[in-house]
């Protein structure tokens, strides 16, 4: 106790000393204070500087406000302003020496990390979601630190950790190069004619690629920039690489690409004079750098010859969850899209490990929450139905824990429509209904429109389903679709409008009225190009082309199918085989030499949205369906 009194006695006079000197001239600059405290405050003692501090300047804040005498209260008032610069000069002092003290472990920890587990722990220590993540100043730092304790023997007596450690150190140094080089044109693509964004999951949007491409002197970079501007599969050129691709390499793609997509999120952010647009471009962002790196993993491991590379995959897996995380925490986060990045095995336990951390935090239980609700979209896309419906129940739960009821809204609907795919039209009706009761509660308009469309989709199939063909059954459950519809215009909201449309859409298709179907279906590929669902694209290519087969009109059957069955085997989704059977059939109904004559002649249309590369591959996408 009586040391922490002559402490307490020690520090209050410190603060006296600053106070008099500033107000006699002896101190005229804050980097003078700054000094005196660096000098004069003992490590681990902060608090107890804090307090003496807060108390002078509560004593000092009355006498401004109740000292009469006119003298002795403008002494107060300059007095004050002492303790204001005081505090101001300690708060940097703690976040400069909290800064150090975050360098010094990670450097230790990194150097200390078992061989093979570096890149996690790196990773982990740059992870943007941590409260005290690496600066670029500090990778600096840490890249020359570590390139010294490379070199010193007496460091680590394995070889294989000095390699590590000398390959972190040339990946951080390069990466930074390379970001120099990146930063003043990691915008001045969005102003040259005629370039689009190349964030909205639409091919044929190049972008920046091209650009950047010809910024960086790296080849790593340089060659993924290159692949990503000609549109090439990223998952091949992560396969191709794999005798070059090192930890060194793949630290500097951390780096740049990090960079690039945390600049252009912060950049799109600002965009207040249309936030709207903003904020979908920041969308398109995540999600085009978390495919990104969710593609690299697949290659990766697919070519994996060592270990080793096994562990960049993971890495690269890890990348992905990062960017997801960070992303749900986004106000524009959407609850009813997908990313069609592809877990399994050990990397969803992976994944799963990595979500479960923010829910040591109380605040962090919506992050996994909005997480899992986007994988178990992407999953129900891909036609892994089970883990979809595991994930969205899982989400349900925590989201409920959370108070987060937009996303327990969004998780009813999801499971709803998930229910319709799998035939179960009374639960899906049951799911829907509670998602109209709670998103009306909560005020929630969005859930309401995408539970007012599920609810009139699963009702018409439910219909058809036990043969009630009473037109009254139908025409209510229609006018659930229009509500929906019109709340989703409403709102703005083109991802629920694509899925009001497209839902009207295959209604109308199986009532067999497909003219009124047509409609509704182009509406529907208008709204998901615009927010960049690929399924949702798909879908409703995939049920335009059945509606023109009805009105027998085999040209733009093809065409339709043709794209529809392209865009959703590109996302990995089964239901490529829907449009795939149709052209199947409708070649058997024209013949061999019919078919190739209209498919032929829907060529250029077809080129303009996927590309010669596309178009060539639809041949093997046709045999595949036959030999599968």
């Amino acid at each position: 106790m009586s040391d922490s009194l002559s402490l307490r006695d020690r520090y209050l006079e410190l603060i006296d000393k600053i106070v008099q000197a500033t107000l006699k001239g002896q101190i005229r600059s804050k980097e003078q204070v700054y000094k005196m405290l660096v000098e004069g405050v003992s490590p681990g003692t902060g608090e107890i500087f804090e307090r003496c501090l807060g108390d002078r300047i509560a004593t000092t804040q009355r006498q401004t406000e109740t000292q009469g005498d006119e003298f002795k209260q403008a002494k107060a008032v300059r007095s004050l302003r002492a303790l204001q610069t005081i505090r101001g000069e300690w708060e940097r002092w703690q976040e400069q020496n909290q800064a150090t003290e975050a360098l010094t472990r990670a450097i230790q920890q990194i150097v200390t990390a078992e061989t093979g587990d570096r890149l996690h722990t790196f990773l982990k220590l740059t992870d943007p979601n941590r409260a005290q993540a690496l600066t670029l100043s500090q990778l600096q730092r840490l890249a020359k630190t570590l390139q010294q304790q490379s070199a010193q023997p007496e460091a680590t007596t394995d070889a294989n950790a000095q390699q590590e450690l000398q390959q972190l150190s040339q990946g951080l140094t390069q990466g930074l190069t390379s970001w120099q080089r990146l930063e003043d044109h990691l915008v001045s693509w969005i102003y040259e004619q005629g370039r689009g964004l190349g964030f909205e999951g639409v091919p044929g949007q190049r972008g920046p690629w091209a650009l950047w491409a010809k910024q960086v002197n790296s080849p790593m970079p340089q060659s993924l920039f290159h692949a990503l501007s000609l549109e090439k599969s990223v998952v091949e050129w992560a396969a191709s690489q794999s005798t070059n691709l090192d930890l060194s390499a793949l630290v500097e793609l951390v780096v740049v690409l990090r960079c690039l997509q945390q600049g252009l999120v912060n950049w799109f952010d600002k965009l207040v004079y249309d936030s709207k647009v903003g904020a979908k471009l920041s969308i398109s962002t995540f999600l085009a750098f978390a495919v990104i790196w969710s593609q690299l993993a697949t290659g990766i491991r697919q070519a994996a010859i060592a270990i080793s590379q096994t562990s960049l995959g993971d890495g690269c897996s890890q990348l992905t969850l990062q960017i997801l995380r960070t992303f749900a925490q986004r106000d524009y986060f959407p609850l009813y899209g997908g990313i069609f990045a592809s877990f399994s095995g050990e990397y969803l336990r992976n994944a799963l490990d990595y979500l479960d951390e923010p829910l040591r935090r109380a605040e962090g239980t919506q992050e996994k929450a909005r997480i899992l609700t986007l994988l178990g979209y992407s999953f129900r896309a891909q036609g892994r139905v089970e883990q979809s419906v595991a994930f969205h129940q899982q989400a349900l739960e925590v989201a409920r824990e959370a108070g987060d009821r937009p996303c327990e809204v969004a998780n009813l609907n999801h499971l709803s429509r998930t229910c319709i795919a799998q035939t179960s039209y009374a639960e899906a009706i049951n799911y829907s209904q509670r998602a109209v009761i709670l998103s009306r509660q909560a005020g929630d308009r969005l859930g309401e429109a995408n539970a007012l469309a599920n609810l009139g989709y699963s009702e018409v199939f439910q219909a058809q389903q036990l043969e009630q063909a009473e037109p009254e059954v139908y025409e209510s459950a229609i006018d659930r679709l229009q509500q929906g519809l019109q709340l989703s215009e409403k709102l703005g909201d083109r991802q629920s409008q694509a899925l009001c449309l497209s839902s009207l859409g295959i209604v109308q298709v199986a009532l067999d009225q497909a003219q009124a179907a047509i409609a509704y279906l182009e509406g529907g590929i208008q709204a998901a190009q615009f927010s960049g669902d690929l399924y949702l694209q798909g879908i409703n290519l995939a049920y335009l082309a059945e509606a023109y087969h009805r009105l027998q009109n085999p040209a733009q059957a093809i065409h339709t199918g043709c794209l529809g069955m392209y865009l959703l085997e590109q996302i990995a989704s089964n239901t490529w085989r829907q449009p795939a059977g149709l052209l199947t059939v409708i070649r058997g109904q024209l013949g061999d030499e019919a078919f190739q004559t209209n498919l032929q002649q829907q060529r250029p249309a077809i080129i303009s949205v996927i590309g010669v590369d596309g178009y060539d591959h639809l041949p093997t996408l046709l045999e595949r369906y036959k030999t599968e």
